[in-house]
C-alpha cells in the first residue's frame, strides 16, 4: 500500500508540474498572442477576464461531476484538454478561434485545478502528514520551466505553435502514462472518519468562508506580483527594462523554495504557525516594495513576497479537507473558485488605485488584505493541531484505489 501511495504522489506531482508549465506558457506569451490575433488593447482585458470566469464555472461543475465520476478519471480527461487548448491558442488565425481555444482552456483548467487539489488533499490524509506543499512546489517548478521556454520562444522569435507543440508533445504522453497511478480517496475510509467526527457530507459555507477569504487575498497578492512587478520596478523605482523582468522570476524561484521546505515546517510547527509566518512575511514584502528607494530594495520585497505567499494556497486547500472530511471534494471545488476571484480582483484593483492615487500606496492594499489572514489563522488548525512530531495520524485513513482499475 505504501508503494501505491508513493506512485500516486509522484504521478500527481507530475500533473501539477505539467499544469504549471502549461499555464506559464500561456500567460507569459500574452503580448505575442495579442499580436498574432490583432487583439486591441481595449478588447484584451475581456479575453483575459473570460478565462478565470470560465475556470470558476468549470470548478463549480466539477463539484457536481465528482459525485458520479472519480476525480482521478476527470483529471485524466481534463489535462489533455488544457494542453490541446494551449496548442489551439498558438495555432489559430482568427479571433473566433482564439475565443474558442481560451474558452476550452478556462473551463478545463477550472476542473483540472479542482481535481488535482482534491487528489492532493486525499493523499495527504492517507499519508497522515503534510505533503500538500510539495505538489504546489511541483507547480512552481513547472511554471519556471514554462516561463523559461516562453523566453526562448520570444528570444528566437518562434511562432507560438512552434513554442507550444514540442512541450505538449512531451508532457501529454507523460501525464497520460502517469495517470494510471492516481489514487482516489477510499469512500469507506472517508465514511468512517466522517462518522467518527460526527459530521455530515455537506459543506457549510459559513464555516468555509474564512478559507475562501484567505484564498482570495492570497491570489490578490499573487496577481499583483505577476501583473505589476515589472511595471512597478521600471516606472516607479526607475530600473532598466532588462532588470524589470527579474522580479517575477525571483518571485517564482522563492515560491518554489518556500514550498519545497514548507511541508517540513508544517510537520514541525503546525499549519497555524506556518500560515501566520507566511502572512507576516508577505505583508513585510509588500511594505518593503511600497517604501523601496530603488530597484534592488524592491527586488528584496518581491523576494519576501514569494517566501510568504507560497504557503497560503496549499495550506488553505489542506485546511478545507480537514474541515469537511466527509465532503472534502466539494469543499475543495468551492474553495477553488476563490482562486479565480482573487485573480480577477487583484490586477484591476492595483491598477485603479495606482492611477487614482499612487502605485506605492496601491501596494499597501494587498499588504493589509494578506494581514487579515492572521484573523483566520485558527481555521488552519487540524484536530491535533499539527502533522508529525508525535501527532502523526495513522496511514490507513483514506488510502484509495489507483485509477488504473477503470
Amino acid at each position: 500500500m505504501t508503494d501505491v501511495l508513493r506512485r500516486g504522489r509522484a504521478s500527481l506531482a507530475l500533473s501539477f508540474f505539467a499544469q504549471g508549465a502549461t499555464f506559464a506558457l500561456l500567460v507569459t506569451r500574452i503580448p505575442a498572442i495579442q499580436d498574432r490575433y490583432g487583439v486591441s488593447d481595449a478588447l484584451l482585458p475581456a479575453f483575459l477576464a473570460a478565462v478565470p470566469i470560465l475556470a470558476g464555472v468549470g470548478s463549480v461543475t466539477t463539484e457536481q461531476l465528482v459525485k458520479r465520476v472519480r476525480p482521478s478519471l476527470l483529471l485524466r480527461c481534463l489535462q489533455p484538454v488544457v494542453m490541446l487548448a494551449l496548442v489551439g491558442v498558438g495555432s489559430g488565425d482568427r479571433l473566433a478561434e482564439l475565443g474558442v481555444a481560451l474558452a476550452a482552456f478556462g473551463l478545463a483548467v477550472g476542473g483540472l485545478d479542482a481535481t488535482m487539489n482534491m487528489l492532493g488533499v486525499s493523499l495527504q490524509r492517507s499519508y497522515g502528514r503534510s505533503i500538500m506543499l510539495s505538489f504546489h512546489a511541483a507547480f512552481s517548478l513547472g511554471g519556471i520551466v514554462g516561463a523559461s521556454l516562453a523566453w526562448v520562444g520570444a528570444h528566437w522569435h518562434l511562432a507560438l505553435w512552434v513554442s507550444y507543440l514540442p512541450v505538449v508533445a512531451v508532457l501529454l504522453p507523460a501525464v497520460l502514462v502517469g495517470s494510471r497511478w492516481y489514487v482516489d480517496a477510499d469512500p469507506a475510509a472517508v465514511a468512517g472518519e466522517q462518522e467518527e467526527a460526527g459530521e455530515g457530507r455537506s459543506v457549510v459555507f459559513k464555516l468555509l468562508l474564512p478559507l475562501c477569504l484567505v484564498m482570495t487575498f492570497a491570489y490578490i497578492g499573487d496577481s499583483t506580483v505577476s501583473n505589476w512587478s515589472a511595471k512597478y520596478l521600471k516606472d516607479v523605482l526607475g530600473s532598466s527594462e532588462q532588470l524589470s523582468t527579474l522580479p517575477y522570476n525571483v518571485y517564482m524561484v522563492t515560491t518554489l523554495l518556500g514550498r519545497s521546505l514548507g511541508d517540513a515546517g508544517v510537520r514541525r510547527f503546525g499549519a497555524v504557525a506556518v500560515v501566520r509566518l507566511g502572512a507576516v512575511v508577505a505583508a513585510l514584502g509588500f511594505a518593503v516594495v511600497a517604501v523601496a528607494p530603488g530597484a534592488w530594495v524592491g527586488m528584496l520585497g518581491f523576494t519576501l513576497l514569494g517566501l510568504g505567499l507560497c504557503v497560503l494556497v496549499p495550506q488553505t486547500f489542506a485546511a478545507a479537507g480537514r474541515l469537511f472530511p466527509g465532503a472534502s471534494d466539494a469543499a475543495v471545488a468551492r474553495l477553488n473558485v476563490f482562486n479565480y476571484v482573487g485573480f480577477l480582483v487583484g490586477s484591476p484593483l492595483v491598477g485603479a488605485l495606482g492611477d487614482a492615487w499612487s502605485y506605492r500606496g496601491a501596494m499597501l492594499v494587498p499588504m493589509v488584505l494578506v494581514l487579515v489572514t492572521l484573523v483566520y489563522a485558527r481555521s488552519f488548525a487540524p484536530r491535533s493541531d499539527r502533522y508529525g512530531g508525535g501527532h502523526e495520524r495513522p496511514r490507513t485513513a483514506d488510502v484509495g484505489r489507483g485509477s488504473n482499475g477503470l
